[in-house]
């Protein structure tokens, strides 16, 4: 299975903490191992998936595609303005 991370996605993972680095690290790897672990979307999200975890309180959500043999991560943040925010990168990458 390939795995292929959005610079969105590693713009985000980045900047964090090594203790939130690590915890999205775990998570990354639970959703390789149960592809369908996270909630389906529909809509203009429509074939994304978004799987929920917590650190320190604060919930956070990774958005990814499972196609086939590959899993694309997307996205990763805080759940204030996620779909927004992964809606508008779609738009920028898709006009391009």
């Amino acid at each position: 299975m390939d795995i292929f991370y959005k610079p969105l996605f590693r713009k985000f993972v980045k900047k964090q903490t090594r203790s939130l680095q690590l915890v999205i690290e775990d998570e990354v790897e639970k959703i390789i191992i149960k592809p369908n672990i996270g909630k389906s979307k529909k809509g203009d999200l429509a074939g994304f998936r978004v799987h929920k975890f917590s650190h320190k309180r604060q919930r956070f959500l990774i958005g990814y595609r499972d196609q086939e043999a590959q899993i694309i991560f997307f996205k990763t943040g805080l759940h204030e303005n996620f779909y927004r925010e992964i809606k508008k990168y779609l738009r920028e990458v898709e006009s391009k």
